[in-house]
Formats: structure tokens, sequence, C-alpha cells
């Protein structure tokens, strides 16, 4: 069904709930009118960003398509004008469903310019799955149109979404994954702090989620010490425990960390445990950074103004995308905190982070990058987002700034396609 604001009106109860529904769905929006909040909806929750007024018409919504070439997926939208936005994606064959049934039917025939409330939208129609899966199903297609209306504004996607404050962005590196003993992993960054001019890296210690196991005895105390002693004190360090740690480990590794001048720790304790992170917090001087498995803005909020965490994070994927990432920021903007988006993401699908980070004003001076051994730059897309001097650039051609070949594409499947003749999506192949 092709939903106006007439029609979301009618379904939903009319006037009374106009009111507290996000400007663009309860009336056009006048934003040179000063700006009224209603006391239902919570400010973060407000669009930020004037999209309509940046567009001369309506950006309508033909069809989103999910493409697949060798391990490589890619979420490609068109508009009834022939404007066409690609983005690449992860973790996409365990949510197919979802992103061809749940998600991509509720944008077609939508004006794209909607985009804000478009996700919210699509959130009430499917809040009892809201998670990871859900969010991230979103988050490609949120992804692929902000490609789109930049490509159709002539614009990167920074200026859309507030405008580009910064055109380099410091990188810290990361990557560890536990299956290195302590010193080949600090070997590791001993190599690619001088591949790459980084000033800062991230080590995982523990055991992720493992109940205060570590890798091996020892292994986490070792690395930890040796990494400061390698890198010296000019390298900003980092730990991310993946929620290894009950209170009183967390605590006693907290207190290393701080003994050794380490930046931040990231996830003591299992994510849900919001009272044992809290607790930790307010047991140690080092900053707690959190927030990469959240999608909940209320929880960001509560998590904020309670001393869960110092350093938010959330993930542009799993916490629906760039517009509600920009949202946690405006949130944390407000308390006076920094944010640092988790990232496990390179080359062609890392174009998300840096878009982010270059028109974020409390975005932190370190966004994170995994980095192994060099590996040889893909040719099928540019640009080939190297680290120089510890720093990537922000692409600045319209859209999210990845130029990818053509005759890549046109040898990808595609493995799901949702238009107006095909709302429930169904399998296709070819390109």
């Amino acid at each position: 069904m092709n939903l106006t604001r007439r029609d979301w009106l009618k379904y939903t109860g009319g006037a009374a709930l106009a009111a507290s529904l996000p400007r663009s769905f309860a009336a056009p929006a006048d934003f040179s009118a000063p700006r009224e909040v209603h006391p239902l909806i919570r400010d973060a929750e407000q669009p930020m960003f004037d999209l309509p007024g940046q567009f001369k018409a309506p950006v309508k919504i033909e069809s989103v398509e999910m493409l697949q070439n060798g391990a490589n997926f890619f979420v490609r939208t068109r508009s009834t004008d022939g404007a066409v936005g690609i983005t690449g994606t992860k973790q996409v064959e365990d949510f197919l469903p979802i992103f061809q049934h749940l998600v991509a039917p509720r944008f077609i025939g939508q004006d794209a310019r909607e985009l804000e409330s478009l996700i919210d939208l699509v959130y009430r129609e499917n809040y009892k799955l809201a998670s990871i899966p859900l969010w991230c199903c979103i988050a490609y297609v949120e992804q692929s149109l902000l490609d789109l209306l930049g490509i159709v504004a002539r614009r990167p996607v920074g200026a859309l979404l507030g405008g580009v404050i910064r055109t380099e962005i410091p990188v810290y590196l990361s990557g560890s994954d536990r299956v290195l003993s302590a010193e080949e992993e600090v070997a590791v960054y001993e190599r690619g702090v001088p591949a790459t001019g980084a000033k800062a890296v991230k080590f995982k210690i523990g055991g992720r989620m493992s109940r205060n196991l570590d890798t091996y005895p020892g292994r986490t105390e070792t690395l930890l010490k040796r990494a400061r002693e390698k890198l010296g004190d000019k390298i900003i360090l980092r730990a991310d425990a993946n929620g290894s740690y009950d209170v009183p480990n967390a605590i006693r590794i907290g207190h290393l960390l701080e003994e050794l001048n380490y930046d931040f720790f990231e996830e003591p304790c299992p994510f849900e445990e919001l009272s044992e992170t809290q607790a930790v917090a307010k047991a140690l001087r080092i900053p707690i950074a959190y927030g990469e498995q959240n999608y909940s803005l209320w929880q960001f909020d509560w998590a904020l103004r309670n001393g869960v965490m110092q350093i938010v994070q959330p993930d542009i994927n799993y916490n629906g995308g760039l517009i509600r990432a920009k949202r946690v920021a405006r949130l944390a903007d407000k308390l006076g905190r920094t944010i640092v988006p988790h990232n496990t993401q390179t080359g062609a699908t890392s174009v998300n982070i840096l878009q982010f980070a270059s028109c974020t004003s409390n975005a932190s001076s370190f966004m994170e990058y995994p980095w192994r051994a060099p590996q040889k730059t893909p040719t099928w897309y540019q640009p080939d987002f190297k680290i120089i001097d510890g720093k990537l650039r922000v692409p600045t051609t319209p859209g999210m700034g990845l130029e990818i070949d053509p005759d890549y594409l046109a040898k990808s499947t595609v493995i799901c396609k949702v238009d107006q003749r095909r709302r429930a999506g169904g399998r296709a192949s070819g390109s």
C-alpha cells in the first residue's frame, strides 16, 4: 500500500496522534518557523534535517534490490525518475527474509525525501521484531537511499546530514580476534602503526562474553603491558573486553588499564547488564565505552544520564543507519559526551563511517578502522580507502561516495527485488 500522510493519520487515529508523530508525517515541515516540540516526543526523536527542502521535487522510490557478487552484497534503490543509489552491506544472508518481506516493501512508492520519518514508520510496523537484524536491514536501505538522494542533489551525504565539517578522518586500528598469542598480537600492530601512520590502537582482551575466562591464562595482562612497552607512550591505546568480565574482574583489569595509561575500556561486562557496567564505571577513572549492540535511543539516553558509559559507541548498521546514529550523537552532544561508532567494516562498506564522521561535531578525533596485514586493494571500486598518516579521506563525490565498476555490478546476481508489482519480494536473477 502506498501510504500517504493522510492515510497514516486515518489508520492511526487522526489529529490526536498527529501531534505525537515526527513532523514530516504529521504536517508539512516549516523550517522557517520557531520549532515547537510536543511534550510527548523526546527531542532526540525529532527530524534533524530538512531533506525535503534540499530538493525541488519528490523523489519517489520505485524499487529496492539486493545484489550479490561472490562474497560481496549490495542494496540498489531506484527512483521513478531513474536515479540509482547503491551501497555495500554486511551480514545479509542471515537477515534476507526480514529485508525482503518486512523492510524493503515499506519503502516502495514513498518519497525518499521523507527518509527520517520512513525509518520510524518501518520500525513501528515491526516493533515486536526490534533487534539488530531488523535495524541492519533498515540501515542498508537507508544508506542506499541516502546515496540516491546525494546523487540527485549532487552533494555528498555528509552535506545532506548537517554539512561537512571535516574531510579527513583520523582512525584507530582495531581487528584483534583473540586467536594470536599476546606477543603475536602486539607484533601485528608494531607493524601496523608505521605502515599506516596511525596514532591509536585498540586490543581485544578477555575471552568475549566468556565469564572471566581468557583465551589462555595471563594473555590479557601480558598483552596490555607488552603493547605499552612496544608501542610506547605516544600511541593512544584502548581495550575492548566484549563483555568478558563480571564486576570484580572488570574493575581489576580496569585498574591495570589505568596504571598503563590506556585511553578507554570498552564493554567490560555483558552488554545487557547495564547495572554491572554502571558499577564498573563508578569504580574506575578510565572512561567506559559502550553501545555497539544497542539500538534504543531511550536506553542510550538512560545509560548516558546514569553513568553507564562516558563514550558512546553505536554501530551505524546495528543501530539502524546514519540518521539514527546522528540522533544518538545529538543525545550525547547535549550531555557533553563523545561519540565513537563501533565499526567492523573496511573498504567499500566502510564509507558510512566516513560520511558520519564528516558531519558530526562531537565525533571522536579517532574513528575505529579494522586493520591486519596489508592486502591487495580490490579494483572494482573507488576510492581505495588507504590509511595515510593515520587518516582516511572522506569521498567528496555525490552520495555515499563509493564508485563501483559497472561491469562488476553487471556480473552480480539480483537475489531479491521489491517493487510495486512484487511488494512481498520474490527471487530473480540477472542484473
